[in-house]
């Protein structure tokens, strides 16, 4: 998935997270929220303003901050 368009960094916006789509909810929120064991489902249910390719973006986004942090040397 191409998260470039649906993740933003507004450096006045929630401390210069990554948020999604300008809004005020972060990458973090919504990975948080999955980690905590909430389902695609209720998360859309708590924040309409989401959609299904949001919740994915967010997942593609920490996956490439992940492998770009693998690949620092040591």
């Amino acid at each position: 998935m191409d998260y470039m368009n649906r993740i933003t960094i507004e450096p006045g916006k929630r401390g210069g997270k990554p948020c999604i789509r300008g809004l005020r909810i972060t990458v973090y929120d919504v990975l948080e929220y999955l980690a905590s064991g909430m389902t695609h489902d209720e998360i859309l249910a708590d924040f309409p303003d989401l959609a299904q390719d949001d919740i994915r973006a967010c997942l593609a986004f920490a996956a490439d901050r992940e492998r770009r942090l693998m690949s620092l040397p040591a």
